[in-house]
């Protein structure tokens, strides 16, 4: 069983630094146990608000004031993907933008009630009921709004093995 990362960032690190940088790290404890046939994937999920990274909540406080932050406005999510062999690394980030219409309190609360979103960045996961009711748009791909674009792994998979 790996020992968790510690997820703490140098503070002049902004958006798509702070999710390169957590990926690379992630990779970090694991490449020392890689043969030489093997690819290592990693990522990091950040969200992006107003200059700020929005974390994960530790608890119902925090989750209710992310969500009213975000509530009505735009943020972007930025993953990153770091691909790691015992030779080289490569890593690479999506960003995607997303507008959540006005929410009400009592929809956040009924979300983090029953969605306990305290695992997710932002304090939400776009899958969840709250992104079916509380997202008016999203700009760019869906799936890395959920921590992984598949599409642009795949790309760089077939870059790689290519």
């Amino acid at each position: 069983r790996l020992n968790p990362i510690n997820e703490d960032y140098p503070a002049a690190l902004k958006a798509a630094e702070i999710a390169v940088y957590l990926a690379e790290l992630k990779a970090s404890a694991l490449r020392d146990t890689l043969h030489a046939d093997e690819i290592l994937i990693t990522s990091d999920t950040v969200v992006w608000h107003q200059k700020e990274a929005l974390a994960k909540p530790g608890n119902r406080e925090e989750a209710l004031a992310m969500l009213q932050r975000l509530s009505g406005d735009v943020h972007e999510v930025i993953t990153a993907v770091s691909f790691t062999t015992t030779t080289r690394q490569r890593t690479i980030h999506q960003v995607t933008q997303v507008a959540f219409k006005i929410l009400t309190d009592d929809e956040i609360l009924y979300y983090i009630d029953h969605f306990h979103p305290f695992d997710k960045a932002g304090g939400y996961g776009i899958q969840d009921w709250i992104g079916l009711i509380g997202i008016k748009e999203i700009k760019g791909s869906y799936f890395n709004v959920m921590g992984l674009p598949t599409h642009v792994v795949y790309k760089t998979l077939m870059d790689i093995a290519g």
